[in-house]
């Protein structure tokens, strides 16, 4: 049995294998077709956040797979003090083929996935989101037409996203630079892991925007809070306000695709005049979580279409 925790999980072989699964996917659902892959399988999505594109997407995949879904929220008392999450991930798991879980706490995640008896998904967590660094780069191949080479700039904060890209760009052989503050880069924790599992990945950092966007195939940001930094909002606006993704840093590499994985603060991270111009594909980003997280459902699940 898999779990997608982080994206180590996952060797570069296996990423394509997705890619592949979610490509003929996606190309039968174009044709309009909506192959029933899993049939009477049961998805569980345990969410400790708000979601929009994690939550439909999943729950879409499930239904074009000829699944069902179902969403648990607070009301499941998962997380809190009604009972352990040992106790509610072994039953959980009696009833559920898949779990897809957005948690304030990584190793909330962690706990399940040891428990449940059955594929744990990270749908988000304060570490990671494996699943939309998956669909990003298989976004980016899409629109480029490969991966291998190219380099990926990320304008602003070194978050779970960010993270999640770097350890996936590492696996597929993209150039990552993060461009951040001092003080928001990556950890020492973190950067020493990846050198670990991935020697050979070439991942740089810089406090200069300009500078990390020169060569890039792709420019890509976040906010600059994520959900649980509400109250460094503030702050952190004074801190990333050089970091913007504006115009005139697209200018920079007018060949390359701006990316977001949303939801944006429109004036704050990127511009009106980027997000919604021509070199954005943030939407098409968006539609692909729906057609990679299928192809990885039934990857988890032992079909390969």
């Amino acid at each position: 049995m898999r779990h997608l925790i982080v994206p180590e999980n996952l060797t570069a072989a296996e990423v394509e294998a997705i890619f592949a699964i979610s490509r003929d996917l996606q190309e039968k659902f174009v044709a309009g077709r909506r192959d029933a892959l899993l049939p009477a399988r049961v998805l569980a999505l345990v969410f400790e956040k708000p979601s929009l594109r994690t939550r439909v997407s999943f729950e879409a995949a499930m239904t074009h797979l000829g699944g069902a879904s179902m969403f648990l929220g607070e009301d499941s008392g998962f997380a809190s003090s009604r009972e352990s999450i040992t106790d509610f991930g072994r039953v959980l798991g009696g009833y559920v083929d898949v779990i897809v879980c957005r948690s304030r706490s990584h190793d909330t995640i962690e706990r399940l996935a040891e428990v449940a008896g059955v594929p744990v998904i990270n749908g988000l967590s304060d570490l990671a989101h494996p699943c939309q660094a998956l669909a990003d780069l298989y976004t980016l191949r899409q629109e480029v037409g490969r991966l291998h080479g190219l380099t990926l700039a990320f304008v602003g904060d070194g978050n779970n996203v960010a993270r999640s890209l770097a350890v996936l760009c590492g696996l597929l052989g993209i150039r990552f630079v993060l461009a951040a503050p001092r003080g928001y880069h990556f950890d020492t924790t973190f950067r020493r892991h990846v050198a670990a599992i991935l020697p050979d990945a070439e991942i740089d950092e810089t406090d200069d925007p300009a500078a990390a966007v020169a060569d890039a195939a792709a420019v890509y940001t976040d906010v600059w809070a994520s959900m649980g930094q509400e109250a460094e909002r503030a702050a952190r606006q004074k801190v990333f306000a050089a970091y913007q993704v504006d115009e005139a840093l697209m200018a920079r590499c007018p060949d390359a695709v701006f990316m977001h994985c949303l939801p944006a603060r429109r004036g704050e991270e990127v511009t009106d005049a980027v997000i919604d111009g021509p070199q954005s594909i943030v939407i098409p980003q968006a539609a692909n979580r729906l057609h990679l997280q299928k192809g990885l459902l039934a990857w988890l699940l032992g079909h390969a279409g």
